[in-house]
């Protein structure tokens, strides 16, 4: 199997049930999908085994999950039974709130930072957030899974929460935004 196909070469690609210009707004968004999924790899490289061996491993299964979605934004027509589902979701949150429950408290916004992992995790959190914008502007132009939007929401939440967490785990404090108020109260993490 040859890896070039020459079929994209006068700046149309194939969806599922058609093709289009590779600037349409769905490449765009499942190309920043993909996009995601390779920080996501790098991010786990940047993860001490003996730390983080079960955020590793969600971040394996966020990789095919984010292959999901992309699955779900890559077809050209409805009659297609989607993938991402609300049980992704709902294991998104309990991650979220598990590790929220074990990270220091916050009073002000952070910025990105701290250890390697942490940074890595803040550029998947970003980049989230970008498709999951792409994606409000495919959902305006055509009929797509909303699992998939709120998946992507959801996200970029785990990946703030973990961000917190590559960082407590190696006792390196997050970096509060100095002109921030106190905008968390006490007692309520985020």
């Amino acid at each position: 199997m040859n890896i070039y196909t020459k079929t994209g070469d006068k700046g149309q690609t194939s969806l599922i049930g058609g093709r289009v210009n590779k600037d349409d707004i769905r490449v765009e968004a499942y190309g920043t999908i993909d996009e995601l999924n390779s920080y996501v790899g790098q991010a786990i490289t940047q993860l001490n085994d003996r730390v983080f061996n079960e955020l590793k491993e969600e971040l394996v299964t966020i990789q095919h999950e984010l292959f999901d979605c992309g699955s779900d934004l890559a077809f050209a027509r409805d009659d297609h039974p989607y993938k991402v589902e609300a049980s992704m979701i709902e294991v998104l949150e309990r991650r979220i709130d598990e590790y929220m429950k074990e990270a220091p408290e916050l009073e002000r916004f952070i910025l990105p930072g701290g250890t390697q992992a942490a940074a890595a995790l803040h550029v998947c959190r970003t980049v989230t957030r970008r498709a999951e914008r792409l994606v409000v502007g495919v959902q305006r132009e055509f009929k797509i899974n909303d699992a998939v939007l709120q998946y992507l929401n959801r996200l970029s939440d785990y990946f703030f929460a973990a961000a917190r967490i590559a960082n407590s785990r190696e006792n390196v404090q997050d970096v509060e935004y100095i002109r921030s108020a106190k905008v968390f109260k006490k007692g309520k993490k985020k």
